[in-house]
C-alpha cells in the first residue's frame, strides 16, 4: 500500500503567543462483544497509544499544526502518520493544554512552549503500513493501562476529559433511543422520504468531509 511520507520540518508551523501550536487526538474503539450489555461505556473502550524507540512509556498521536491545514486536518494527519489509523474526529476539542516540548522539559522559561488541541478520534480503519511505522509502534489499551503508561501529565488530563465525555455521550444516547418505523424494503425511495418527513434524519450526526484523498481522509463529526 502506498502512502504519503510524513511531513518534516517547521517551515509551515503555526505559532500563537510565542507558543508552537500542536494538534493531536485520542484514537479509540468501542468493543462490541462485551457480554455485559449493561456495563458502562468506558469499560468497553480501548484507546490507541504509540511507543517511541528506547522508551517504555506511551503517548497519543500529536504534532505541529501547519498553516495550510485546519486543526482537524492536522489532528487526522498526525493520527495517520504516527499511528496508521483513520476515523471520525469530534468537531469540538477535548481541551487545550499548554506544555513544553520534550527537549525543553527542564527549562524554566517558556522556550519550547506548545499549545496543544486534543480531539477524540473514533477509529474506523487501521492500516498495515504507515509513514512513521519504523519510529512508532501502536498499542491498544484499556483506559486504566493507558493512564498508567502515559508519558505526560497533560495527556493523562486529556484522557480523563475524554472518558468523562464518552460516558456523558453514552448516557445522552441511551435517553434518546427511539424505535424507528419499519418500511417495506422494496420501495427504498419511499422509505427515505418517510424517514425524512418523520424527522429521523435529524438524529444522525452531522459530518463534514475535509479531504477525500485516499491517503488522508478525515471526517469531522459535530
Amino acid at each position: 500500500m502506498s502512502f504519503l511520507p510524513a511531513r518534516k520540518g517547521r517551515h509551515r508551523q503555526r505559532y500563537q503567543d510565542h507558543l508552537r501550536l500542536v494538534a493531536g487526538c485520542i484514537p479509540y474503539r468501542l468493543q462490541k462483544d462485551v457480554e455485559d450489555s449493561n456495563s458502562s461505556v468506558t469499560s468497553r473502550i480501548n484507546v490507541l497509544m504509540i511507543s517511541t524507540p528506547n522508551r517504555d512509556d506511551l503517548v497519543f498521536p500529536k504534532g505541529g499544526w501547519e498553516n495550510d491545514e485546519t486543526v482537524h486536518e492536522a489532528a487526522c494527519r498526525e493520527a495517520l502518520e504516527e499511528a496508521g489509523v483513520k476515523g471520525i474526529l469530534d468537531e469540538d476539542p477535548l481541551g487545550v493544554w499548554e506544555f513544553r516540548s520534550k527537549s525543553r522539559q527542564n527549562c524554566c522559561n517558556m522556550e519550547g512552549g506548545c499549545r496543544g488541541y486534543m480531539f477524540a478520534l473514533e477509529v474506523t480503519e487501521e492500516l498495515d503500513s504507515w509513514a512513521e511505522q519504523t519510529s512508532y509502534k501502536r498499542q491498544w489499551l484499556s483506559p486504566e493501562e493507558a493512564y498508567k503508561f502515559c508519558r505526560y501529565d497533560w495527556m493523562r488530563d486529556a484522557l480523563q476529559v475524554f472518558l468523562r465525555a464518552i460516558e456523558e455521550r453514552g448516557s445522552r444516547r441511551a435517553e434518546k433511543l427511539v424505535e424507528l418505523p419499519m418500511f417495506p424494503a422494496a420501495d427504498s425511495m419511499a422509505e427515505h422520504q418517510m424517514l425524512t418527513s418523520a424527522g429521523c434524519s435529524e438524529k444522525l450526526p452531522t459530518v463534514q468531509h475535509l479531504e477525500e484523498s485516499f491517503t488522508n481522509k478525515c471526517i469531522v463529526q459535530g
